[in-house]
């Protein structure tokens, strides 16, 4: 069975990272004294659900976690610096501290360094996730211990839920536009008022006229879609944030 370190406190290791093209080391101590961190760990940079969805989830719910007293939010996996910069600059994920645990030392002394020699990756990290409070772990999410790469518990909803289980979410919206649409500027800049994030795709960039009849049964723009709901146009989207914001 995968140890719980609940209770405990964190290994004492220091990370040999690459900033502004120089090396600087950062202490266990650095990271996680006088602080309230969450941790989330996985196998590998770069690798699907990594990329596709433990990172992306917890740099948009990372305001969240923040207002709800969470000062720092780390991705830790057995990987070296530069693997983790370029990973880091690809996710754009900028709300996020990415940490190279290259030697694998943390993870071992979680006890959580594991064989992935079947993927030929060597020792990585089991996934999980913890809430550390001044370098004492008072939460741990860790997965199951089945076949595979079990991804079921350390998301980040499930942890913003054990911190804060009220905390209000950031609202999921996508904005198909094209450029030099004025109802499409019209649309963004209402919900930048509102203070709302929004992904944009841009037609003939981002897709094409058959990909916006094929969701939204039409192809005009804009088309706003949030949390899976079709909102539709400009003066739609007008209406919405009226009753919903």
């Amino acid at each position: 069975m995968l140890p719980n370190s609940e209770g405990k406190k964190v290994p004492q290791v220091t990370f040999h990272t690459r900033q502004n093209n120089a090396w600087v080391d950062v202490t266990t101590d650095e990271l996680f004294k006088g602080k309230t961190v969450v941790v989330f760990s996985l196998p590998g940079a770069f690798t699907p659900t990594c990329s596709s969805t433990h990172v992306p989830r917890y740099n948009q719910l990372a305001d969240a976690l923040k207002a709800n007293g969470v000062d720092e939010i780390i991705c830790m996996s057995v990987n070296d610096t530069f693997v983790m910069n370029e990973w880091k600059a690809a996710q754009e994920a900028d709300k996020l501290t990415f940490i190279p645990d290259g030697n694998g030392e943390f993870t071992e002394g979680m006890g959580l360094l594991v064989d992935k020699d079947n993927l030929g990756f060597g020792k990585r990290s089991w996934r999980y996730s913890m809430l550390v409070k001044d370098g004492t772990v008072v939460k741990m999410f860790i997965e199951p211990e089945k076949d595979g790469d079990p991804f079921e518990v350390s998301d980040a909803d499930t942890m913003l839920n054990y911190i804060a289980p009220r905390a209000k979410k950031p609202l999921d919206v996508t904005v198909f536009s094209r450029l030099g649409c004025p109802f499409c500027a019209k649309a963004k800049a209402q919900l930048k008022e509102k203070g709302i994030a929004f992904d944009e795709l841009v037609l003939n960039k981002d897709y094409r006229n058959v990909t916006l009849r094929a969701v939204a049964g039409q192809d005009s723009v804009p088309q706003i879609f949030i949390n899976g709901q079709h909102i539709g146009g400009s003066d739609k989207l007008e209406a919405w944030l009226a009753s919903n914001t």
